[in-house]
């Protein structure tokens, strides 16, 4: 039996599993992701590719950065910078000349994987929002993964919070992610940013700490908000919340306290979406990439 070589590839660590198309995981393993070089990099997708050479029929890759899933082609890297304005297909069968590659933005594959199995699995217009050092975001509409002209659709990091100052430090990424909740945290605190961590965050707000308290009012106001946005676009049925800090139920929970207050406040009978966390949450973006795989595959 041939499986597929799911990669979730990170800003820190690369993830990968060797699954079969039922989305079963065989074996997984983690290693850090190259920041370094662009060839290190590559070198690092190939050395996991060697170990399964012989079982493995097909790439899937789940990448940050605005990608053409199409055509493999990445304008803006995200995280890993060396990967500007370059093609992972053409990079990659440079080393593996006859393999079957796919790839997708890391936080369209976290949607694809609710959209398949998880909690969207029902729903005709959806969304995920993926809480990190940023906002992963995924947009479904009619049971579709909504891309948009330049692959750019989703792309909720960059929605502008505040018309009267635009820049990067007023895009939503720097209000409603979990990097902006731990860098107001320890502003607040007169800490060093990198000193503070979701964890720790949330362990001062079951302290009832008044700086981690603040800061998480903050992030989840700008979460409601944003969402409330989202409803306007899609009228999406269910928003799904990812990341490590969604297994917080408290986030989820201060969301909708946000969002009832924005919805009491229309002068008019709103709809009310439902808000909920993702199904598959560390293991998402390999299910997402695996999902992609399988319909370009069909060639869909």
């Amino acid at each position: 039996m041939s499986y597929i070589l799911g990669l979730d590839v990170g800003g820190s660590a690369m993830k990968y599993a060797l699954m079969d198309k039922e989305a079963n995981f065989i074996e997984k393993g983690t290693i850090p992701t190259p920041l370094d070089t662009k060839e290190h990099f590559i070198e690092a997708i190939v050395s996991i590719y060697n170990k399964y050479e012989d079982k493995v029929e097909g790439l899937a890759l789940s990448m940050p950065g605005n990608i053409n899933s199409d055509t493999g082609h990445i304008d803006t890297p995200g995280a890993l910078e060396f990967n500007y304005n370059t093609n992972i297909f053409d990079s990659l069968h440079e080393k593996i000349p006859n393999i079957k590659i796919s790839v997708q933005n890391d936080g369209k594959c976290a949607a694809l994987a609710e959209l398949w199995m998880g909690n969207l699995k029902d729903v005709k217009n959806g969304a995920v929002l993926v809480l990190g050092s940023g906002i992963g975001g995924g947009l479904i509409a009619n049971r579709e993964l909504l891309t948009g002209s330049h692959f750019f659709a989703g792309e909720l990091s960059y929605l502008i919070e505040n018309p009267e100052s635009v820049g990067f430090e007023n895009v939503f990424a720097m209000h409603g992610g979990t990097g902006a909740l731990c860098m107001r945290t320890a502003a607040l605190k007169g800490l060093k940013a990198e000193d503070v961590d979701g964890k720790q965050v949330f362990e001062w707000i079951k302290q009832q700490d008044k700086d981690a308290l603040e800061a998480f009012d903050h992030m989840t106001t700008h979460l409601a908000i944003q969402i409330f946005n989202i409803q306007c676009f899609i009228d999406p049925e269910v928003v799904c919340i990812g990341g490590g800090v969604s297994k917080q139920p408290l986030v989820v929970e201060k969301i909708n306290e946000k969002l009832n207050k924005i919805y009491e406040k229309m002068p008019f009978p709103t709809p009310r979406v439902k808000v909920t966390t993702c199904k598959y949450n560390n293991d998402s973006n390999l299910i997402g990439a695996l999902y992609n795989y399988i319909q370009h595959d069909k060639g869909e």
